[in-house]
């Protein structure tokens, strides 16, 4: 099954929105954000992503293929946890809930169809509409469950060296009620900006992405530093997967 590349919608665009976040401004705790440079905000916003303990991502579209757009609604935080859902466009959907070590999975019967040919359907009657249940020293459950950490999704949005690749700053507006400073830069022939809130801490709270023709990306981001919801599924109400692996 060829999960791993799939799931993480963003992890195209890492070195894309790493051009945003590239550092190499000076931005002070007491400027007003919005009379910094494009540079001094990336990186104030870069500093206030890696700050955060927990965000709430969610992503529509994919460069790759605009025809089949990825989805992603995930709750993250830096211990690993994460609740929400990972869809593969027209290939299915997975509800996935994560605390510890420990994965629940429920995939829609599409993702059994496409994700795991000739046997997806025999296990989808068998599950029912039960979680899957299991660690991840499990390979599906590892596959799934590494979109979870916060760690690894912040490493790949600002470890990307990018050079001094040129930043423009733009008007303020709103993105979802919030008011945000537009920066955009270039790679690859795709056009990133990036938007970052202009009140309280300068988090990104939007990534807009826009590659040729009418590929496109979009990444909000919200809830900062609020719990991961730790609710887990009843036993009654998953299937052990060990157990169904014999």
């Amino acid at each position: 099954m060829n999960t791993h590349h799939r799931t993480w919608t963003l992890a195209p665009s890492a070195a894309l929105l790493a051009v945003a976040l590239a550092a190499g401004g000076t931005a002070y705790a007491g400027d007003d954000i919005e009379t910094l440079t494009a540079r001094q905000i990336a990186e104030k916003a870069r500093e206030a992503l890696l700050d955060a303990d927990s965000v709430r991502v969610t992503t529509k579209g994919d460069l790759r293929e605009p025809g089949s757009p990825n989805e992603l609604d995930l709750a993250l935080d830096r211990s690993g946890n994460c609740a929400g859902t990972v869809g593969l466009g027209g290939e299915g959907s997975v509800e996935i809930i994560k605390r510890g070590e420990t994965v629940w999975m429920k995939p829609d019967a599409a993702f059994w169809k496409n994700q795991v040919p000739g046997g997806g359907e025999a296990i989808r009657e068998l599950v029912g509409d039960r979680y899957l249940r299991g660690t991840t020293d499990i390979g599906l459950l590892r596959g799934m469950a590494w979109v979870c950490d916060l760690d690894t999704f912040v490493d790949r949005l600002t470890g990307v060296p990018t050079g001094a690749i040129p930043l423009t700053k733009g008007e303020k507006t709103e993105v979802d009620g919030v008011g945000a400073i537009p920066v955009t830069g270039s790679l690859a022939g795709r056009t990133i900006t990036l938007y970052v809130a202009t009140e309280g801490e300068p988090h990104p709270v939007r990534l807009v992405v826009a590659g040729t023709g009418a590929a496109k990306a979009t990444v909000d981001f919200s809830d900062y530093d609020k719990p991961v919801p730790t609710a887990t599924p009843p036993a009654g109400d998953s299937v052990d997967l060990n157990t169904l692996l014999g």
